[in-house]
């Protein structure tokens, strides 16, 4: 049967790995059979606004919602109080399964101690972490108004709580291009279904080049990307240039950045068909580097050190998802603590090992969730979602180490001193970047769209 060439398109862009690169796109522009380059393509590299402190962010997400105050944000008030009702202050907030009135405070079963020379407060289960401690900023007063899980994962990856926007590797990649020739600018990992679905760590109105594009270990890290035997050798670099030939015909009577996109897909599927497994391949680390991130999620973290020595901008990893995460409604120490067991390893080798490598000071890591956990029980031992206070920690790419920010109250419902809005944290990421938050904007629908809404501000009291 013959095909038309827009059917003979797509059924080798099967072939070729378009399927799963539509993020993947080439920094360069159109590029052909003799070697020309039409355009300056949607990922060369930009200038940013004002000069930069980071280069890169890998973004460990704790699908969920971690517990601050039995990981970062020890209450000794809540222990005290231990099973007495809140004070009556608190008894107007908002939650998504309790009655605040008609619950006990739960003190925390965890022990915590005071680490490096900077005293930073940490739990005993994150023992690796606290070897750390002068490398963190612990911000204990995030804060923020969607108590529900998918909209509160859409706010802190998109900054708004609906579908349809983009997120924050998204808008990197959209704002600076990429640095690489033969990988993504943004990539993800993760091992579990989150509960927005793919879509969070997606391009939203922003065109499909600058998509997050997911990756696995293993000697197949993208979907579709090796090509069938009947291409091996010479055969598929001959069959892409016939094709990018064409491209440039059809190209120059449309004006598509769909079509653009895919064109461009073809020339970085054929280019990382090498870069993306070695870029993979652990087993050409040394074996005491292996041991020091060990297996599962320290694996992924090794992987997102690898990408950042190879040019990606952006790498978010997703910890847990869907039913087994840190959603501890019940029994929450168990819960917790088994969570604070599978990340605390990798963490602690990813600041290692970037400080090892001279790495650090540019490269920004975060780690946090949508949002924290009350200090009242939930049923018999579990903890509820909690928007309203809660912590992350941030170390390198420009961000003050030993230090902590901001306080939740005594008992750790609710941001009391110099909160930060996840609008305020995505203004800050971007800062660090060399970007002014309000000026990097599409136009969409009539109106000018950013990451951060119309509000944040930069956190100027962690920055160096």
């Amino acid at each position: 049967m013959l095909l038309n060439r827009r059917d003979w398109l797509s059924h080798a862009g099967g072939t070729l790995g378009s399927v799963a690169l539509a993020g993947l796109l080439a920094r360069e522009g159109r590029v052909f059979a003799n070697g020309e380059t039409v355009g300056a393509g949607p990922l060369a590299i930009k200038t940013s606004h004002f000069p930069a402190k980071a280069k890169a962010v890998i973004y460990l997400f704790m699908h969920g919602g971690p517990s601050h105050m039995d990981i970062l944000d020890p209450k000794p008030m809540l222990t005290k109080f231990d099973g007495q009702t809140p004070p009556e202050e608190f008894h107007k907030i908002k939650l998504e399964f309790t009655d605040v009135k008609k619950q006990k405070l739960m003190g925390s079963a965890q022990t915590f101690s005071k680490c490096g020379q900077s005293g930073i407060e940490i739990c005993d289960s994150l023992p690796y972490l606290q070897q750390c401690a002068d490398e963190l900023c612990v911000v204990r007063s995030m804060h923020h108004e969607i108590f529900n899980h998918t909209p509160a994962i859409w706010l802190a990856n998109t900054g708004a709580q609906l579908p349809g926007r983009a997120s924050l590797g998204a808008w990197l990649s959209y704002g600076l291009g990429s640095e690489s020739d033969n990988l993504p600018s943004f990539v993800v990992m993760h091992s579990k279904p989150l509960k927005p679905g793919p879509g969070v760590w997606g391009n939203g109105f922003l065109p499909a080049v600058y998509q997050g594009t997911r990756i696995s270990t293993g000697a197949a890290p993208i979907p579709y990307l090796t090509p069938p035997s009947a291409l091996a050798g010479g055969n598929q670099r001959a069959v892409l240039d016939y094709v990018q030939g064409l491209n440039h015909d059809h190209a120059q009577l449309r004006n598509d950045s769909v079509l653009d996109a895919r064109i461009a897909s073809y020339e970085l599927a054929f280019r990382m068909q090498s870069a993306a497994p070695e870029a993979v391949n652990l087993s050409t680390e040394d074996a005491a580097t292996l041991e020091m991130y060990g297996k599962g999620f320290g694996e992924q973290c090794l992987t997102a050190r690898r990408l950042v020595q190879r040019g990606v901008r952006c790498i978010q990893i997703y910890h847990g998802g869907d039913a087994d995460d840190w959603d501890s409604h019940g029994d929450n120490d168990k819960q917790q603590g088994r969570r604070m067991a599978e990340v605390d390893r990798g963490c602690a080798a990813l600041l290692k090992d970037l400080r090892r490598l001279g790495m650090l000071e540019d490269t920004l890591v975060i780690w946090g969730g949508e949002f924290g956990r009350t200090p009242t029980t939930e049923g018999k031992s579990g903890r509820d979602h909690n928007p309203y206070g809660y912590s992350i920690w941030l170390a390198g790419g420009g961000v003050k180490g030993g230090m902590t920010y901001g306080a939740t109250d005594d008992f750790g419902f609710r941001a009391a001193e110099n909160p930060v809005h996840m609008h305020d944290l995505n203004a800050t990421i971007l800062h660090q970047f060399g970007l002014n938050h309000e000026k990097l904007t599409w136009r969409q629908q009539g109106r000018d769209y950013r990451l951060t809404d119309v509000s944040g501000n930069v956190v100027k009291g962690i920055l160096t």
